[in-house]
C-alpha cells in the first residue's frame, strides 16, 4: 500500500508567495490547500484535517494570530503543527507567534534547504491521528 502524501495547509493573502511555497512543497510530494482568508483557513482544517499548516501573520479578515488561537482551543487539533510564515521579522514578532500557539516561525524571505528542514521535521515529529468530528471554531475561543 503506497502511504497518502502529506497535506499543507497554506494561509496566506500573497499569491506570489503561495504559489512559491506551493510549488517547493508539491515538487517534493507534499499535497497542498491554499487560503488566503483566516476564516476559511478554519474551515479547511476543519474539513481537510492537513498535518501541518503555514500560517501568515497579517491576512485581510483576522490575523494569522487569531487563526492559530482558535485552532488551539480545540483539543482536536492542538497536534497539528502551526508554523508561521511571514515578513514580520522583529523578535517580538516570533515572540508574539509563539505564544499565540505557532510551533515555528519562519521569516519571509525563505531560505528554501532550511524550510523544507523544518517542514519535514515537524511532519516526522507530530503525526496526527484523524477525526470525523467537527467544533465550530469561527467563533472566538474563550480564555
Amino acid at each position: 500500500m503506497v502511504p497518502c502524501p502529506k497535506r499543507i495547509l497554506i494561509v496566506d493573502d500573497n499569491k506570489i508567495d503561495v504559489r512559491l511555497l506551493k510549488d517547493i512543497l508539491e515538487t517534493r510530494g507534499y499535497d497542498t490547500l491554499q487560503t488566503d482568508d483566516g476564516l476559511e483557513a478554519i474551515d479547511l482544517a476543519l474539513a481537510n484535517r492537513p498535518d501541518l499548516i503555514l500560517m501568515d501573520i497579517q491576512l485581510p479578515d483576522i490575523s494569522g494570530l487569531e487563526v492559530t488561537r482558535r485552532l488551539r482551543g480545540d483539543e482536536r487539533y492542538r497536534r497539528i503543527p502551526i508554523i508561521a510564515v511571514t515578513a514580520f521579522a522583529m523578535a517580538w514578532h516570533e515572540r508574539e507567534a509563539l505564544d499565540s500557539g505557532c510551533d515555528a516561525y519562519i521569516s519571509k524571505p525563505i531560505a528554501i534547504p532550511g524550510f523544507l528542514r523544518t517542514i519535514e521535521a515537524f511532519l516526522s515529529r507530530f503525526p496526527h491521528e484523524s477525526s470525523t468530528s467537527f467544533a465550530d471554531l469561527r467563533s472566538p475561543v474563550n480564555k
